[in-house]
């Protein structure tokens, strides 16, 4: 069994990765680490996991008892501990934050995107889970990367719920704000980019076009719905081709014929893609929940990398029928 510690537990990203850990058959939570919240149950903060579990938060770190660290901090936060703690010689490290999601010679972690470093993330000790949009935008992208099909600008347009600006309240995360209303946030200067290009350049070195990205705020909780366009003279025929062998032995992403919808994916750890072809354009729908296979979900399958457990180990999660 895996012994599990988590610090910063009162997030959404935390209450989703609590639930899946609650639920894996090979994981135990040994301690959820909360200042703010030390001494309160975990369903005090997390309401819908009543009945499921009876933890506690701690402000302690009993990191000798433990086999993974989560982090589900701040960004900046993950950085300030690890420079200020010494770990136990065998602990794992999974970070939900972005302070290592770009590679340095002053760090270890890994890129945790399993679609695209899944052998080296089995031999790694430190992960860096990759961001919401990042993901979304990346599954959309990888295939052509691979291919050398990268050679022009890409235009990409992604709305997210609201969930995505975490749980402390904003201007912007009002309900009176935000339902029956849609804006747009750091246009073409998101934080994710940079990973972006970075995995891009792993697959395509010659990759120097730019990612034209706008990121708006939905009304809805969760989710991301992202639209991707590139020049591409290749037949579509082709081009499904090519995702569909890119994704063959990947657990969670689905190359569709039909339209698709944010619903399909909310509440799972699925990234559905679409491809249509207008001209010589190509346009490339991804989809997933932000708060899983954006975040959390992402987290225990790299967990389960870690271990050498079965990728879907306790993943296999489905949406609502309505």
């Amino acid at each position: 069994m895996i012994k599990v510690g988590i610090i910063g537990g009162a997030g959404y990203t935390a209450g989703e990765l609590i639930r899946l850990l609650i639920n894996h058959p090979e994981a135990e939570i040994s301690f959820v680490n909360s200042t703010s919240n030390a001494g309160h149950r975990i369903v005090d903060v997390h309401e819908g996991l009543i009945g499921e579990t009876d933890l506690v938060f701690t402000d302690l770190l009993p990191l000798t008892d433990i086999d993974v660290l989560f982090f589900c901090t701040a960004h900046g936060d993950t950085k300030k501990f690890m420079e200020s703690h010494t770990l136990p010689q065998g602990l794992k490290v999974i970070d939900l934050s972005m302070d290592y999601r770009l590679e340095s010679p002053e760090h270890e972690f890994v890129y945790g995107l399993p679609e695209l470093n899944n052998k080296t993330i089995r031999k790694a000790k430190y992960i860096a889970n990759p961001g919401c949009f990042a993901t979304a935008i990346q599954l959309g992208l990888l295939p052509l990367a691979n291919a050398d099909l990268l050679n022009n600008d890409v235009y990409v347009n992604a709305i997210t719920g609201s969930t995505g600006a975490g749980v402390k309240p904003k201007e912007t995360s009002h309900f009176s704000w935000r339902n029956n209303n849609i804006s747009i946030y750091k246009a073409f200067d998101h934080q994710h980019v940079p990973e972006i290009k970075q995995s891009l350049k792993q697959l395509q070195s010659n990759f120097e076009s730019d990612i034209n990205f706008i990121p708006y705020r939905g009304d809805f909780p969760r989710g991301i719905f992202a639209t991707l366009v590139v020049e591409s003279e290749l037949p579509l025929d082709e081009l499904k081709n090519i995702y569909v062998e890119y994704y063959a032995n990947d657990s969670f992403v689905h190359v569709v014929d039909q339209s698709i919808d944010l619903k399909q994916v909310v509440n799972t750890n699925k990234c559905l893609l679409h491809l249509e072809k207008h001209g010589n354009k190509l346009l490339i729908v991804s989809c997933i929940d932000n708060l899983l296979k954006g975040a959390s979900g992402t987290a225990v399958h790299n967990m389960n990398l870690l271990f050498n457990l079965e990728e879907t180990m306790g993943l296999k999660l489905k949406p609502s029928a309505f």
